[in-house]
């Protein structure tokens, strides 16, 4: 009888004991996926601008511009002496001048409307199309017959995301961007590979981010 009353209890209990470890196995699960919905990866993906990728390119320390009425040598001369593949094209003789941003803390070169207006882009591509497998002598042509005009031109905004940016170079087989303010005056160039490096930071950024993750470290919480 004692037997027999000692082993329904043992039953009972590992039952008892089997319902409580159950319920504490879903309460934990239940925290852990609250817990985890909650903690994400910030990432800056999508963030970054062009004037983000403006600020780092080659261009944003040169005069990146040219007169349309200039010879083609000169253009070739001055891409090259920049290490540069594409200029803006002005229609009048201007300068390129330093203006200080206060709201970005940053220098830009800026067209001055008053002496000159975008009248297009020149390229490195131009040239090879439109001078040297015609024949043609570059002293004996100008900017403005081989350049694209600003009718026809693609641009963009400092603030355009690097992701808009790049839709509009791949959709139109483009490699330069020219950067214009809201009161339309340019402000910036940008080229293809300006934005691939900002690719290339905001993919860094987000693996170093999932590495921290994954050891613990680099895990942010978000109400």
């Amino acid at each position: 009888m004692l037997s027999a009353c000692a082993s329904s209890i043992a039953r009972a209990s590992a039952r008892t004991l089997s319902h409580h470890r159950l319920q504490a196995s879903a309460a934990v699960s239940s925290h852990f996926a609250a817990t985890t919905s909650k903690r994400t990866v910030t990432s800056k993906v999508g963030d970054r601008t062009a004037e983000h990728a403006w600020n780092k390119s080659c261009y944003s320390g040169i005069d990146y511009t040219i007169s349309e009425d200039a010879n083609v040598f000169d253009m070739v001369e001055k891409m090259a002496a920049y290490d540069v593949g594409c200029l803006v094209t002005k229609d009048k003789e201007a300068q390129c001048q330093r203006r200080e941003n206060t709201h970005a803390n940053i220098s830009r070169c800026t067209l001055s409307f008053s002496t000159g207006k975008l009248s297009g882009v020149v390229s490195e591509r131009d040239y090879v199309t439109k001078v040297a497998l015609l024949g043609n002598s570059s002293k004996d042509m100008k900017v403005k017959q081989i350049s694209t005009k600003a009718a026809n031109l693609v641009m963009a905004r400092p603030y355009d995301t690097v992701d808009a940016c790049m839709d509009k170079m791949l959709s139109r087989d483009i490699r330069h961007l020219p950067l214009i303010d809201d009161m339309g005056q340019v402000v910036g160039i940008i080229s293809i590979k300006d934005l691939i490096k900002e690719c290339l930071d905001e993919k860094e950024h987000t693996l170093n981010q999932l590495a921290s993750f994954a050891v613990g470290e680099g895990g942010h919480f978000v109400m």
